[in-house]
């Protein structure tokens, strides 16, 4: 058995870690791997590679499985994609006519993990106001200064070690009100690590199945509207589609309970931006974002260095753990194949 892998300068810049990872978890199960990274743009990607006739497993992590390729590899048994080809593909159908077996990565997010547990730095950034005190500790000495104001103590002001903000959402995410929008491969793992914190967490998803919420413990909320009332961190999760652009209206984002956390990690599409600027500018709710509705931010956004905001520059998802777990997702396939 003959193995393959074929990589570009475009995915190796998306995707930096997945290709060699490959290489190490195919040359781990024995028998050769042949390894091509190309490095300019070429007419023929084909001759590029230069791949033997004996070629019976090919990984193409960038170039397109191409008609002229499948003739050059007579032996081929096996290809994995990125993505699958149209169903009019010529080359697709020649695979099929073929008996070639297609592998490509389930349609399952395997960034989950990766922006989960992001979402929950943001969370505990934003209770804590942790990146915010780091960027004022860099040029001055307050915030180490933990005098009440008028320097007599008072109740439910600055006292020692007590740098939260009392009007906003903050301490431990234990004992919160967690309302999360979306409960897929993203939100379903958000609402299990605030669950495990101590948070009371509920939800909204009409299209996750009732163990999705029970395996967190999480409790179904039926309507969207309701979602949001009590909350003390509002999350929502939800992927970037035609159904759910704008789909946190004004009228959801309005009903936050002053003082709230807003934590975005998927696309801020989802949200009317405007309504949130709105309340976050007006120090009506806090922010924990990776995503905005401009990206990057103009050095002169007026969301950037807020005392109520934390932000981060939309990198939630691409760890490397998430890139090896892409090709994971791909080279799966091809053991399930070969034991089958």
């Amino acid at each position: 058995m003959l193995s393959a892998i074929v990589v570009t300068p475009q995915f190796d810049g998306t995707w930096p870690f997945a290709a060699d990872h490959a290489h190490t978890l195919w040359r781990g199960q024995g028998g050769s791997v042949l390894f091509r990274r190309l490095r300019e743009a070429n007419d023929s990607v084909e001759d590029a590679a230069d791949l033997p006739p004996t070629v019976t497993r090919l990984l193409l992590l960038g170039p397109p499985i191409t008609v002229s390729w499948l003739r050059s590899l007579p032996d081929l048994r096996e290809v994995g994609l990125p993505a699958l080809p149209p169903v009019d593909d010529p080359a697709r159908r020649m695979m099929q006519s073929r008996g070639i077996r297609i592998h490509v990565p389930p349609d399952e997010g395997f960034w989950g993990q990766s922006v989960a547990e992001f979402a929950l730095g943001l969370t505990i950034c934003g209770l804590r106001r942790i990146a915010q005190l780091h960027h004022d500790m860099l040029t001055s000495h307050s915030p180490w200064d933990y005098s009440p104001p008028g320097g007599v103590g008072r109740p439910g002001v600055r006292g020692i070690q007590f740098g939260d903000d009392p009007q906003m959402a903050n301490g431990t995410v234990a004992g919160k009100r967690v309302r999360i929008a979306g409960m897929g491969n993203v939100g379903g793992r958000y609402a299990a690590f605030c669950r495990c914190l101590g948070a009371e967490v509920a939800a909204w998803d009409p299209m996750a199945a009732p163990e999705t919420f029970a395996r967190s413990s999480t409790r179904q909320v039926g309507q969207l509207a309701d979602l949001v009332g009590d909350a003390d961190i509002f999350a929502p999760m939800l992927p970037l589609r035609e159904a759910t652009r704008g789909l946190i209206d004004a009228a959801l984002i309005n009903s936050l309970p002053v003082g709230a956390l807003v934590v975005l990690v998927t696309r801020m599409a989802v949200c009317d931006a405007g309504a949130l600027r709105q309340r976050v500018l007006n120090d009506e709710i806090a922010l924990a974002s990776d995503v905005f509705d401009v990206e990057p931010l103009p050095l002169d956004d007026p969301l950037l260095g807020r005392h109520n905001v934390v932000h981060t520059p939309h990198n939630a998802g691409r760890t490397v753990h998430a890139n090896h777990a892409m090709v994971e997702s791909i080279l799966d396939q091809f053991t399930s194949a070969a034991a089958s």
